[in-house]
């Protein structure tokens, strides 16, 4: 397992369209995710020790976000073929284990995660309601561990930040995360 950290937010930079079949049997567009106040693309994968550690606050934080006008997609974009906890399959029993409140999806070709520039999981792409990047940055302090409860919420803060005034902060913390599992070519 290789850990990654992402690069700095590029503010305005324009989310690139998709069309991802979710574990919902629908095909979600960019434009199907936006919520009123902006959108939260994230990609994500089931077997990541990173990923693990933050999904019970992921998923509450992003309940609390739809509040706000901010609605999530996790994009599942690793090689289910080599790493077998990724398949769709095993995406729908996390999906409903966790309970989450947004569209899961599977970027099969890859094309959507070297789109965005994901390099790891998680890697966070908040966008305001112009599908501008607003931030790029960590869920919050924890990494492979499970944090104590009142750590501050990075990604939280920031999200309804964007939420209330279209811009997110000027300071923001790198996510960490495993390597994108890429396939060979």
């Amino acid at each position: 397992m290789v850990s990654l950290t992402t690069p700095v937010c590029d503010f305005g930079w324009k989310a690139p369209e998709f069309s991802l079949p979710g574990i919902d049997g629908k095909v979600w567009t960019l434009s199907d995710a936006m919520g009123p106040n902006g959108l939260l693309v994230m990609f994500i994968c089931n077997h990541c020790p990173y990923v693990k550690a933050i999904r019970p606050r992921l998923v509450r934080d992003l309940a609390e976000l739809k509040q706000h006008g901010i609605h999530a997609i996790a994009v599942m974009s690793n090689d289910p073929t080599a790493y077998a906890e990724d398949s769709f399959d095993n995406m729908k029993q996390v999906a409903a284990e966790f309970g989450f409140p947004f569209p899961y999806v599977i970027d099969e070709t890859q094309a959507v995660a070297k789109a965005y520039g994901a390099v790891c999981t998680p890697d966070f792409f908040g966008f305001n309601r112009d599908f501008e990047l607003q931030y790029r940055g960590r869920f919050d302090e924890s990494r492979k561990d499970i944090v104590p409860e009142g750590v501050r919420r990075d990604l939280f803060e920031a999200m309804q930040e964007i939420a209330a005034t279209q811009r997110g902060p000027a300071e923001q913390i790198p996510s960490m995360g495993c390597s994108i599992k890429w396939k060979d070519a």
